[in-house]
C-alpha cells in the first residue's frame, strides 16, 4: 500500500518539506483554483507536477482529489455537452501528464458535512463532529426548509429548538461555517439565505432523478477513462444519508453496486473511505471492502465513533467503531491477489490518512479543517504499524 498525503497545493499551510518528514511520498492534490467546468490544461497540470518534483524529496502526484463535477451535471440542467467535453479533455490532459487515478464524488451541492470543526477532546486537541440536533437546528429553524421536520425524530427536533433558542449570532455563524468547511479549495461559500436558494435548485430532484444524472455522467466519462487507462474512483457520501433534503446515492454496498452496474469497466471504481461508510451503522466497512476489492483504486483510512441519534465524531484511527486491522488485511490481501494477476498493473493501492485530530502544534496553524499535520501524522503512523505487522512473515498474511 502506497503511503500518500492530501495536499492543497499553494493554498495549503502544510508544506511539501513537512509532508516529506511524515514519510508519505505519494501526493494527493488537485487544481482547486480552477473553477468548476473549466478545462485543466496540460500546462497547469505539468506545473503542479513540477512543483512537487522540484521540492526534491522524491514525491509524486499519484491521485487527483478531485476533478470536480459541475452542479449542472448533477442537476441534469440544460445543454451539458460542453461541460462533458471539458471534463473529458481534463481527463485526457491528466493522462497525457501521467496522472491516471481520479477520485471524485457525486454529492449534490454540499461535500462532507460537519456541524463543528474544532470540537474539544477530553485529552486535549480538537476533532470534526457531526451533531444531529445542530444539523436539524440549521435545517428546520434557520433554513426553514419545507418538510424538514419530517426528516428528524421528535427528540432531535426538541434538542434542535433548545440549541437555536440558546445560540448567539456567533454560534449560528460558526454552525454555517462548519457546514461550508467541507467544500475544498477556493470557491464560494454560502450564508443561510444563499444556501436556502441553492437548495431550491434541487427541489425537484429526488433519488431517482439524481441517479439518472449520475448514470449519464458515467456513460459520458468512463469510456474515455478506459481508452486512456485512467482509473475513476467514486468517494462515498459523507455522511452516508440524505441531508438538507438532498438525495445521496453512494451511501452503502447496494449503492456502490448500482454505480458499478452502470458501467462494468474496471476503470469505474471506488475510493474506499472507511470514515464516510463507517458513519452508517448498517455498513460493515471491511465486508464492503472485501466485496468490491478489485474495484478499489484508492483508500481513505480514518475512523469515527457513532452515537444512537445519528451523531458521530472523528476518532483516532485505531479507536473508532470500524475494525481498521481487518480493513487493512482486506486491502493487503487484494494487493497480493493483483500481484498474481497478470492482467493487473495497478498492484499497489494508494492510501492516505484522513481527517486527523488537531493536536499539539496543529492548533492555530489555520490548516484546512480536518487536515492538520500532527493529527494526520499520528493516523499515518498508526496505520503504518498495522500494515507492517500484517505484512510481516509472522503476520496474518504470512
Amino acid at each position: 500500500m502506497r503511503e500518500s498525503w492530501r495536499w492543497y497545493g499553494p493554498l495549503d499551510k502544510i508544506t511539501l518539506p513537512e509532508i516529506a518528514q511524515t514519510g508519505a511520498l505519494g501526493i494527493v492534490t488537485a487544481l482547486h483554483e480552477i473553477p468548476y467546468g473549466e478545462v485543466w490544461s496540460r500546462a497547469a497540470i505539468s506545473a503542479r507536477k513540477r512543483l512537487i518534483a522540484d521540492a526534491g524529496y522524491g514525491q509524486e502526484w499519484v491521485v487527483v482529489e478531485s476533478l470536480p463535477i459541475h452542479e449542472r451535471i448533477k442537476r441534469g440542467d440544460g445543454d451539458l455537452g460542453p461541460l462533458f467535453a471539458s471534463y473529458r479533455q481534463s481527463i485526457a490532459n491528466l493522462a497525457a501528464e501521467g496522472v491516471t487515478t481520479i477520485c471524485y464524488n457525486f454529492m449534490p451541492l454540499i461535500d462532507w458535512t460537519r456541524t463543528a470543526i474544532y470540537h474539544p477532546l477530553k485529552q486535549g486537541g480538537t476533532a470534526l463532529r457531526f451533531d444531529a440536533a445542530q444539523c436539524a437546528a440549521l435545517d428546520v429553524f434557520m433554513l426553514e426548509r419545507e418538510g424538514a421536520s419530517e426528516d428528524y425524530t421528535n427528540d432531535i427536533i426538541a434538542r434542535a429548538k433548545d440549541w437555536v433558542d440558546a445560540a448567539t449570532p456567533d454560534d449560528k455563524s460558526a454552525l454555517i461555517d462548519a457546514i461550508m468547511a467541507g467544500l475544498p479549495g477556493a470557491y464560494d461559500r454560502y450564508d443561510v439565505p444563499a444556501l436556502r436558494e441553492a437548495l431550491n435548485g434541487y427541489a425537484d430532484i429526488d433519488r431517482d432523478a439524481l441517479r439518472t444524472n449520475y448514470a449519464r455522467f458515467l456513460s459520458e466519462v468512463i469510456p474515455t477513462a478506459q481508452e486512456l487507462g485512467v482509473k475513476f474512483c467514486v468517494h462515498p457520501d459523507d455522511p452516508p444519508r440524505d441531508i438538507f433534503g438532498l438525495p445521496r446515492v453512494v451511501s452503502n454496498a447496494d449503492d456502490i453496486q448500482w454505480v458499478f452496474d452502470q458501467q462494468e469497466a474496471l476503470e469505474n471504481g471506488l475510493t474506499l473511505c472507511s470514515g464516510s461508510l463507517g458513519a452508517n451503522p448498517a455498513n460493515d466497512v471491511p465486508a464492503i471492502a472485501h466485496r468490491f476489492a478489485e474495484r478499489i483504486h484508492f483508500a481513505h483510512l480514518r475512523n469515527v465513533a457513532k452515537e444512537p441519534d445519528g451523531s458521530f465524531q472523528e476518532a483516532a484511527h485505531l479507536s473508532g467503531d470500524t475494525d481498521m486491522v481487518a480493513l487493512a488485511h482486506v486491502l493487503l490481501t487484494e494487493e497480493a491477489r493483483r500481484t498474481r494477476d497478470a492482467t493487473r498493473t495497478d498492484t499497489t493501492i494508494p492510501w492516505r490518512p484522513d481527517h486527523g485530530h488537531e493536536l499539539l502544534s496543529d492548533e492555530g496553524r489555520g490548516t484546512h479543517p480536518g487536515y492538520p499535520l500532527i493529527g494526520r501524522m499520528r493516523g499515518l503512523a498508526e496505520m503504518r504499524g498495522v500494515i507492517a505487522a500484517l505484512s510481516h512473515p509472522r503476520g496474518h498474511l504470512g
